[in-house]
């Protein structure tokens, strides 16, 4: 959802593994490719329309389902003071948005088709381990996305008070998400270059900020530990800077949309990387070393209160208005890989048919776009912490899954053709695996147990719906795009 990096060390780590190659065939029908990717399950093939997503585009986008600004990243200076925000947002990606970009590139450049994580994972451990990731990472998608029409409304409500509650407001959210979901209908490059712009507009007042903060800064804020007599939250801390730095893999379930997939993704990662970094740094240096306030102040939105005391009101509004189109950006793109997720699903044969449908004006899975906002909408009318919390346990199950996938795939496929490949070999590889891996069983390992108690449910929901799946495609009750899935 939602970092950083003087990545020149990145830099060789995301382009020496490049090799120039030229561009894959790409037919528009489904084919099995044994001869490259062995396994029951074909790799979906890029669409045959002819607009493809192109670099600049493809970077906004994944910038999107990371990030969409500085937005959020203030509750780190809360909970543990301006120094460790900082060292957080300096130290974490190279710990986690690194590794995850790094294999999301290597992975979606070797299989380049719609399904992005859930092809990886049926390659490396078999069909129902590709279902089970599929499940995972479609319901913390999906639930993730109803977050950003409320925060629409709820900054809207500051200049209609009466979107704060009641009718109104469920009118408000209905209204907006189904006007964002048309967008996002009407096609992934009019949501990529819409993404383009978003993040310009919503980023310029964070620009603004920092170069008027610039005379006003004072460095020795930079390092202060904080409040004395404030206890630092470090659940907090560690929630803050995951939120804002995961869902790098997330653009994988595009690959079958992108131009030349085997050359445009390792750039536009390595790029998206440092934007993002940068977008989050850059705010945080000027106004900790510009504004001083007390340490509960900053919760998330203290950004635009810092404007006021820096600026003004006027560019308080401006960060406020920023907002909105940044959670329009942050729908758009996740919504996007969401939908491209179950075509994707459904050319894999994990899904009936029509759920690889598209539309014929706009080229787009418009049955994923439209189960995607149905779930949406439900989930945007209840008091979902918990569940928000089960997602992200989701997604950290995912993401686990995800990278004993490469480390299989490695082992497994070593001489598989990876147009681009991190430079490491397998036991540096299962180092940079472990780090984050070991982030995540601890952010696990504290959830409380609603959390585990949901995420069970979810888990063995995906669990039925696989052999329900298996039932319907031996009694043909509904048509798949393959042959029988076989375990392996």
């Amino acid at each position: 959802m939602n970092p950083e990096i003087q990545s020149k060390s990145a830099r060789p780590a995301l382009e020496q593994g490049v090799e120039r190659q030229p561009p894959i065939a790409q037919k528009p029908n489904i084919e099995t490719s044994s001869d490259a990717m062995p396994g029951n399950l074909p790799i979906t093939n890029p669409s045959s329309s002819p607009k493809k997503l192109t670099l600049i585009p493809l970077i906004f986008l994944i910038y999107f389902e990371v990030a969409g600004g500085p937005y959020g990243e203030e509750p780190a200076v809360q909970a543990a003071g301006p120094l460790f925000a900082i060292i957080g947002f300096l130290v974490f990606p190279f710990i986690w948005s690194i590794p995850e970009a790094l294999i999301t590139a290597e992975l979606s450049t070797a299989y380049p088709g719609n399904g992005g994580f859930v092809i990886w994972a049926e390659r490396a451990f078999g069909p129902f381990w590709g279902s089970l990731m599929g499940t995972w990472k479609f319901l913390s998608g999906v639930i993730n996305i109803a977050a950003f029409p409320v925060l629409c409304i709820d900054y809207a409500q500051k200049i209609i008070p009466a979107f704060e509650s009641g009718l109104p407001r469920y009118l408000a959210i209905l209204g907006s998400t189904l006007a964002l979901s048309f967008l996002n209908y009407t096609g992934l490059t009019i949501v990529g270059y819409a993404a383009v712009v978003l993040a310009i507009v919503s980023l310029s007042p964070f620009i603004l900020m920092s170069l008027i903060a610039i005379p006003k800064i004072h460095p020795k804020r930079w390092i202060s530990l904080g409040q004395k007599g404030v206890k630092k939250d470090w659940n907090l801390f560690f929630n803050t800077l995951f939120w804002n730095l995961n869902f790098w893999d997330n653009v994988s379930t595009l690959a079958g949309e992108v131009d030349r997939p085997q050359e445009t993704f390792p750039r536009a990662l390595f790029i998206a990387v440092i934007f993002t970094c940068v977008a989050y740094l850059i705010p945080l240096f000027a106004v900790t070393g510009s504004v001083s306030v007390a340490q509960s102040e900053w919760e998330a939105g203290f950004h635009a209160e810092a404007a006021e005391m820096i600026a003004g009101k006027w560019l308080k509004y401006w960060i406020e208005v920023g907002a909105v189109l940044s959670a329009i950006g942050l729908f758009e793109a996740q919504l996007s890989s969401s939908a491209f997720q179950l075509l994707g699903m459904a050319d894999l044969g994990f899904l009936p048919k029509f759920f690889a449908i598209r539309s014929k004006w706009f080229n787009t899975p418009w049955v994923g776009i439209l189960l995607s906002t149905l779930i949406t909408l439900g989930v945007s009318y209840m008091d979902f912490t918990d569940i928000i919390s089960s997602a992200n346990f989701l997604y950290g199950l995912g993401m686990l899954l995800e990278f004993a996938s490469f480390l299989w795939l490695r082992r497994k496929l070593p001489s598989l053709k990876r147009p681009y490949r991190v430079p490491m070999r397998l036991p540096l590889l299962v180092i940079m695996c472990l780090i984050p891996s070991g982030f995540l069983v601890l952010v696990m390992a504290i959830a409380t147990k609603t959390v585990y108690l949901i995420s069970g449910v979810m888990t063995a929901a995906g669990i039925g719906w696989f052999f329900l799946m298996k039932f319907c495609r031996s009694k043909n009750i509904f048509k798949f795009g393959i042959v029988e899935v076989e375990e392996r």
